[in-house]
């Protein structure tokens, strides 16, 4: 995903030994936006019965900082998928490694899942 020219949000849905079962792609934005809807990413989990998924989107400008939007997003999956009692695993930012950062930013890494 880091080679995409556009950023593309994808949900990645696990079964309940969290094993892989498919990735859905949500939506395709611009070059630095890309709108998710919260009813968008639980659909595929509710419709392939999936244990828990992870939400996973690039920066085609390669920064892996996560944004206000994408901390509001992480917010409002997290507490919908508590509703719903749907495992929400984690939510990964992929870009480009710069030094000694990795090329991904994980919200469950990081403490804010």
């Amino acid at each position: 995903m880091k080679a995409f020219h556009q950023e593309v949000v994808r949900v990645v849905l696990l079964d309940s030994q969290l094993r892989y079962i498919t990735k859905v792609e949500i939506s395709k934005g611009t070059a630095n936006a890309s709108f998710a809807w919260p009813r968008e990413i639980f659909r595929p989990a509710i419709t392939h019965s999936s244990f828990g998924f992870a939400l996973v989107h690039n920066q085609p400008s390669g920064c892996v900082s996560p944004s206000d939007a994408d901390l509001r997003l992480t917010k409002r999956i997290a507490s919908g998928a508590r509703i719903l009692q749907i495992k929400f695993l984690d939510h990964v930012i992929v870009g480009q490694a710069i030094a000694d950062r990795p090329g991904y930013f994980s919200f469950q890494e990081a403490g804010l899942l």
